[in-house]
């Protein structure tokens, strides 16, 4: 098993468009970018078929260091979370199944 890479991902774009290595780098950065200022901006981002990045909001808590047993603040906190569609976990576990 091999991770995808941004490298991977931008090879990937050039092989299945005309695009030139530095335009597909361009669209797959842009592409991010959108992402991140959509959640930055706290909008939900949805792409049909392949899942939905949302805003979580967690709430302050105490936490505990497992070794020494210590209990300290955890801060409240956002956090992005992403849930797949139907169709991609349909998909994968096709996949894993084979």
């Amino acid at each position: 098993m091999t991770t995808l890479t941004k490298s991977d991902l931008i090879q990937k774009v050039m092989d299945s468009s005309s695009l030139k290595r530095m335009e597909a780098a361009k669209f797959v950065e842009d592409f991010f970018e959108v992402i991140i200022k959509s959640l930055e901006a706290g909008d939900p981002v949805k792409v049909p078929g392949f899942g939905n990045f949302i805003l979580r909001d967690k709430k302050a808590r105490i936490g505990r260091n497992p070794k020494t047993k210590k209990e300290y603040p955890i801060d409240a906190r956002r956090v992005v979370s992403f849930r797949t569609s139907n169709i991609l976990k349909s998909a994968v576990k096709e996949q894993g199944a084979a």
